[in-house]
């Protein structure tokens, strides 16, 4: 397999609901051989690791997980791109396409981290469409998810809810044996919003006292993709990051 970042090895380890287990596909160059959307102005790829740069972001196919099917990324910018797949109707994360930008800052240097996303996503499938928070040690892991669909759940045990950036959440704490991850679900799914970031990580910082004045590294928009039998398309229509 090709080599990945450790972020994309982590993904892994967050659990869903379903328990079997599929067994692993030869993946290779050729995988999702269908043709990405007439949308791919820019750039599109159907490799198990494509990737490019945009405007800015990074953009990642990214089919990590057993027993996947086809999947095509395509992007117009690095803040308007979408993702076809077609992974089979078994349990386990098959991929999580994303964007990311870097930030590469303390938590208590950051003046301001927001983020807007607009989205259209299939009724059909079981996913999660989230962000993904790293420090740049790779020791924790923010997962928001802001909707999702079928089969799914966060790792690890309820903390209650909290209202914090413009959301209210369900959050849940975890570790995976790598890394401490703290999910925040929110509490009815949206398509569209804006995500006050910062809070969310001065609450986990200084509220709870479960990390300290980590620097964060990236920050990752997509969609984590258990089934999508069939063919589904997600759709991000515009993604924004910004703040330092």
């Amino acid at each position: 397999m090709a080599p990945r970042t450790r972020p994309t090895r982590t993904r892994a380890r967050t659990r869903t609901l379903t328990a079997l287990l599929a067994p692993a596909l030869a993946l290779g160059a050729t995988v999702g051989l269908a043709a990405a959307p007439a949308q791919a102005a820019v750039w599109n790829s159907c490799d198990q690791w494509g990737n490019t740069s945009l405007n800015g972001y990074t953009l990642y196919n990214n089919i990590w997980g057993s027993g996947a099917g086809s999947q095509c990324v395509w992007a117009n910018s690095g803040t308007n791109w979408g993702v076809w797949a077609d992974h089979p109707n078994t349990g386990g994360i098959k991929s999580y396409p994303n964007a990311k930008k870097v930030i590469n800052k303390p938590i208590a240097s950051l003046s301001s981290l927001t983020s807007s996303y607009n989205v259209t996503v299939p009724s059909s499938g079981a996913y999660n469409t989230s962000y993904d928070i790293w420090d740049t040690d790779y020791d924790y892991e923010i997962m928001l998810w802001v909707n999702h669909n079928g089969a799914v759940g966060p790792l690890g045990t309820s903390q209650g809810s909290v209202s914090l950036g413009g959301h209210t959440w369900d959050v849940y704490k975890g570790n995976n044996g790598a890394n401490e991850v703290f999910s925040f679900l929110r509490t009815s799914d949206s398509n569209s919003g804006t995500v006050n970031i910062l809070p969310i990580l001065k609450w986990i910082k200084d509220t709870k006292g479960w990390m300290g004045n980590e620097t964060i590294g990236d920050v990752q928009f997509g969609y984590e993709i258990t089934s999508s039998a069939g063919g589904l398309d997600f759709r991000t229509n515009n993604l924004t990051v910004s703040g330092g």
